[in-house]
This record gives C-alpha cells, sequence and structure tokens, in this order.
C-alpha cells in the first residue's frame, strides 16, 4: 500500500512539473510578438508541440509592403537543449519529426518556405519569392526564440530545403553554430548539365542501356500508351492544359532516368522487350508517370519553379537518343513550370556567390549526399578550405540518404563533428 502512495505521489509531482514547464513555455509563446500559436498532439519523445503562425514582412528591406502570416511547428524538449531549426523548401503540411533533432535531444522548428500553402501573402507578388527574403524570414523566427532557445543552434534540411539551408548560413552565417544539408542541389545554370555527367556514368553499361531501351519503347509505343495513361489520370482528376497530354507524357518519358536514379530503383524492376504493355506502363508509374506534369502538381509547386527559373538553378533533358521519337517540342525540354504570369529572368549571381562562399568560408558544415541519387551531382563540391564534411552514403539514394543509414563509422565521424562544433555529448 505504502509503495503504491509512493508511485501515486511520484506521478504527481512529474506531472505538476510537466504541467509548470509547458505554462512556461506557452507564457514565453504569448508574449512573442506577432505570432499565433495552437497546442497540438505531442510529438514522440518531446515534451510538449505547437503549431504557430509568425507574422512575417512580403519584403524584409520594407516593412511598408505588408505582412503576411508565415506556418512553424514547434516541438519542445527544454529550454536547456539545442534547437534545431528545419528550413523547408516547400509546404510543412503536417508536424513532421527529423531525426537530427532526435540524435541531438534537441528542441525542432521547422519553417514553412514562403509562397508555400498557408505561407502565402495577397496579393501574391513573385518578385518577393527569393532566397534573400526566404531567409530574413528564418532569420527572423531564429531571432523570436532566441531567448527562449539560448543554447547551440543547428539548421538542417532536406533536397530543396538542403538547399535553403545553405542560403540561409550564406546570407546570417552567424544565426546558427552548425549546418547539415541533407542531399542539397546548389545549382549555378539554368540548365545544370552535371546531371547529364551523372546519367551518363551511373551504374552499369548494361543498365543505362536498358534504361534507354525502356524509354525507347514508350515513345515508340505511344499510341497504345496514351489512351491507357489518359484514362489513369483521369480517375486520378489530373488535367493537363499547362503542358498538354502528349508533351507531359514526352517529359515523363525524359524524366524517367532522371527519377529512376533519385529514387534507387533496381535495374531488375525494368520490364524487359517482351513484358506486356501493362507491366510496362505500371512500372512507368511507378518510377514517375505523368501525374508530376499534370497542372494540380505543377501548380502545387509553381513557387519552386518561380524559384529555380530566376535564381536557383535546375535542370533540363538531354534528347539526342530520342530526336526522331519527340514530336512535341524536340529539344526545348526544361524541367521548371514557371508561373505564367510570372516575369522570368533567371541570374546566376547569389548562387555563384553562394558556392564561392560555402567552399571557402562555410565552416561547421555536415553534407550528406546518397550515391545512386541523381542531384548528388549537382551537390556542393568537398573543399580543403573548409571545416566541414561531406558524406556521399554508398547505395543510397535521395529518400534514404541519412544518418540512421550510415556505417557505424560514417556514424561516429559525423557525432565526433557535431560534438566538437557543438560543444556537447551525443549519447
Amino acid at each position: 500500500m505504502k509503495f503504491k502512495y509512493v508511485l501515486t505521489l511520484i506521478f504527481f509531482v512529474m506531472l505538476q512539473f510537466s504541467i509548470k514547464a509547458q505554462t512556461k513555455l506557452e507564457e514565453q509563446l504569448f508574449n512573442l510578438p506577432d505570432v499565433i500559436f495552437e497546442k497540438i498532439t505531442t510529438g514522440k519523445d518531446y515534451e510538449a508541440s505547437y503549431v504557430l503562425k509568425v507574422k512575417q514582412p512580403i519584403d524584409h528591406n520594407n516593412p511598408q509592403m505588408g505582412y503576411f502570416y508565415q506556418r512553424v511547428w514547434l516541438n519542445h524538449r527544454g529550454s536547456d537543449r539545442p534547437t534545431v531549426i528545419i528550413t523547408s523548401g516547400y509546404d510543412t503540411p503536417t508536424n513532421r519529426l527529423y531525426e537530427l533533432p532526435d540524435l541531438l535531444k534537441a528542441n525542432q522548428i521547422r519553417v514553412e518556405h514562403r509562397f508555400f500553402a498557408e505561407s502565402v501573402p495577397e496579393p501574391m507578388d513573385w518578385k518577393y519569392l527569393n532566397m534573400e527574403q526566404a531567409t530574413a524570414d528564418l532569420h527572423h523566427v531564429r531571432t523570436l526564440f532566441a531567448d527562449i532557445y539560448s543554447g547551440k543552434w543547428v539548421s538542417s534540411g532536406i533536397s530543396k530545403g538542403g538547399m535553403t539551408t545553405i542560403y540561409y548560413r550564406y546570407f546570417y552565417p552567424e544565426d546558427v553554430d552548425v549546418s547539415v544539408p541533407y542531399v542539397a542541389p546548389l545549382d549555378t545554370a539554368f540548365e545544370d548539365t552535371r546531371i547529364y555527367n551523372f546519367l551518363h556514368t551511373v551504374g552499369t553499361d548494361e543498365c543505362r542501356d536498358k534504361i534507354t531501351a525502356f524509354q525507347t519503347r514508350l515513345l515508340k509505343s505511344r499510341e497504345e500508351c496514351l489512351p491507357r495513361l489518359y484514362w489513369y489520370e483521369k480517375a486520378l482528376n489530373h488535367t493537363f492544359d499547362y503542358l498538354g497530354f502528349e508533351t507531359a507524357f514526352e517529359y515523363g518519358v525524359l524524366e524517367y532516368s532522371f527519377s529512376f536514379w533519385q529514387m534507387g530503383h533496381k535495374c531488375e524492376s525494368i520490364p524487359g522487350p517482351d513484358a506486356p504493355l501493362n507491366e510496362v506502363l505500371d512500372h512507368f508509374i511507378d518510377v514517375v508517370g505523368m501525374s508530376f506534369f499534370s497542372d494540380q502538381e505543377i501548380a502545387a509547386y509553381y513557387p519552386h519553379y518561380y524559384q529555380s527559373a530566376t535564381e536557383t538553378g535546375y535542370y533540363g533533358y538531354q534528347t539526342d537518343d530520342f530526336k526522331k521519337l519527340l514530336k512535341t517540342r524536340p529539344l526545348k525540354f526544361h524541367a521548371s513550370f514557371y508561373p505564367k504570369d510570372a516575369s522570368i529572368k533567371y541570374d546566376a549571381t547569389l548562387s555563384k556567390k553562394a558556392l564561392e562562399w560555402v567552399t571557402t568560408h562555410g565552416n561547421e558544415f555536415i553534407y550528406i549526399y546518397g550515391g545512386t541519387d541523381t542531384w548528388t551531382s549537382a551537390g556542393v563540391p568537398k573543399s580543403d578550405k573548409v571545416d566541414a564534411l561531406w558524406f556521399i552514403l554508398e547505395g543510397r539514394n535521395h529518400g534514404d540518404a541519412r544518418i540512421i543509414n550510415m556505417t557505424s563509422e560514417e556514424r561516429k565521424k559525423l557525432v565526433n563533428a557535431l560534438e566538437k562544433w557543438l560543444e556537447m555529448e551525443i549519447e
């Protein structure tokens, strides 16, 4: 009986402590200027979780242009813990938890990129969508939370979010102690040709030939493929006014090789020359398909495409192997589908400056890439001028080049660097 009483007492003491801690945090959140917050289901291994709306200037250089509210997700472990700010390059529809805050037992603050989803100004003036403004958003969030989380700060992001991590450190080098971009390209051209060299050399000759043969079969079978793909996409309520259905099909075929390596598909999965067409189309849809080129998907990624077409660069498609088979827009294929009402002029000045800075002054960076990921070819090149680490994870792709998939030796090297730079022990 006495034992049960002691357990009950301990439970209530811990409960009171937890409530007190949350109350203090919520009082601090309440006192943040121009921040609205709502408590949500607590993330696993965190003390409390919130979704916030943070007021941001449309133009940080001229606040008189107006404001919008940016969505931010907060997962709190403790004011005495380090904090990881996740620099998303896209929308953030859910409270996604990342591995790096878990490794560091850190707080996690995830910021939705401006002009995506719920973080959109009205009216939407595309000229205010650039890395200078987006990183100023991050700096404002960092400044807001400086008193709540006064310990070490780390920035991290995946893919375009990882690219944003790099630009964030370029514009605000003192905001964080360490930056960990995952699978992050840093293109310095409207059409990054490093990708083509990768696609010509990755894997085996046999596998690359098999990929080309598969693409060729799709194009040669277009009359049979198009009706079946049409009804498949119609069932998904997808339309294709931006590109046109047949052009979208050709884009999908050209994209196949890029997506195949990006997401780590296996050569054995490619249907052979005698495989039935249904099997061929099932595989095509599994790897890339046409949904990515629908009006709905393109519109959802307009902000990304706008940035790629104006300052961050992107990629296109080589068509030499398929010249006689492409009917809609031969030799003019590029993967950036920017809004048709936007004024587009590509300028590589910023990306070249960022690349120069990060390879000469970008200390305390940890780059994580996948050995078979197409985007690795467009990543930050290794430099002996900086105190930084590069990990190219063998056999890993865009979706699984993560710390959890490192070898024990790689993980030890990463942890040692983090412990040194953050001046802390990692269990």
